[in-house]
């Protein structure tokens, strides 16, 4: 049987709560975020975006793009409450949902409690009984696997709705832009651009060998997106065994004050990563990739739970004196694991599943 998956996206959640909430901010560039040197976006208005502001951005760049720029704190609480409603919205459809935040979740539709078979009517129902109880607005993407839904949802935001019927698939994935793939960041798609490799037809020349030779492991998973293939299933146990931020640089770190600085911009996400989830962990993890790509991880445990800034700063200074520059380093992440969340579900199945989170 082929799957109805429906992957469903926010319109710019936090800035569309904000300006909600206070009308003043309506029709205003808006960033939800700290405005000092250190502080990063967790996402801004699509008056902001028309600027160049997005997520994961420093506020001081924010600021430098739009000199209008209105920055708003986070309140995760509000979003957390309007993210419960969203959510019992997908239940009356279907308990295979699989939230991914608090603003975004796929649904396996295949068999629904309503009994509808056409998975693009209750997409829409759904946007429309989103936009009902909340006042906000959601994208919808509708196709038989997680990550063409994925894609889809991003197509004609916002407030979009967008198919891929099984028939078009292969040949949709072989017109796609390679940065548009779900899981090819900036830096992967212009090593690939190098490669000649510029579109899913293009990656589909290669074989999973080269692929893997030239990827590492992620091959493999290239390999299958550039056939529209992707057979995971819609998880609503799915149990976040880590939490962490890493960053691809477009030119290797090789001083250590460099890399001060970028763990500092990675810490920032991470920690808006912790709060929006609530979630604390007893081991920190830093990872570092060298310009060879060859790559180390150094980690420290502890009795009580590390949550904190101050906390995680301390342990990743401890942690970078077992770390070397040498020829250069492109890439570093911070990752959280032995999560209050697992400890308590862990519990309950003894399954689990670990969460990849880039900026």
């Amino acid at each position: 049987m082929v799957r109805k998956i429906i992957h469903i996206d926010m319109d710019a959640f936090y800035a569309s709560v904000e300006q909600r909430d206070n009308p003043e901010l309506k029709g205003k560039p808006v960033a939800v975020g700290s405005p000092g040197t250190r502080g990063v976006l967790t996402t801004a208005s699509y008056e902001a975006r028309r600027y160049g502001v997005k997520s994961a951005m420093p506020s001081k760049v924010a600021a430098r793009l739009c000199p209008d720029l209105i920055f708003v704190r986070p309140r995760f609480d509000a979003y957390k409450k309007v993210s419960d409603e969203i959510r019992e919205i997908f239940h009356q459809y279907t308990d295979l949902v699989e939230p991914l935040s608090l603003d975004e979740a796929f649904l396996d539709v295949s068999e629904n409690k309503i009994n509808i078979p056409s998975a693009t009517i209750i997409a829409k129902e759904i946007k429309q009984k989103i936009k009902e109880k909340t006042h906000l607005t959601a994208s919808a993407g509708i196709s038989m696997n997680k990550f063409l839904a994925k894609i889809a949802s991003d197509m004609q935001k916002p407030d979009g709705l967008f198919l891929i019927p099984p028939e078009k698939a292969v040949e949709f994935v072989e017109k796609l832009p390679v940065e548009k793939f779900f899981g090819i960041g900036k830096v992967t798609a212009r090593k690939m651009h190098e490669l000649g490799i510029k579109t899913g037809y293009d990656l589909k020349q290669l074989s999973k060998r080269e692929l893997t030779r030239r990827f590492g492991k992620v091959g493999s998973y290239y390999f299958q997106i550039a056939r529209a293939e992707d057979n995971r299933e819609v998880n609503p146990n799915r149990i976040r065994k880590s939490l962490g931020a890493e960053n691809t640089f477009t030119k290797d770190l090789i001083d250590m004050q460099e890399v001060r600085n970028e763990l500092e911009n990675i810490l920032e996400i991470l920690h808006i990563r912790l709060k929006k989830s609530n979630t604390k962990g007893k081991t920190l993890t830093i990872k570092v990739k060298y310009s060879d790509f060859q790559q180390i991880t150094r980690s420290k445990t502890v009795d009580g739970w590390i949550q904190d800034k101050s906390h995680i700063r301390s342990l990743y200074e401890e942690l970078l004196d077992q770390v070397e520059i040498r020829n250069g380093i492109r890439l570093l992440g911070i990752t959280l694991s032995h999560l209050n969340h697992e400890e308590h579900e862990n519990k309950e199945d003894g399954s689990g599943s670990q969460l990849i989170l880039d900026l």
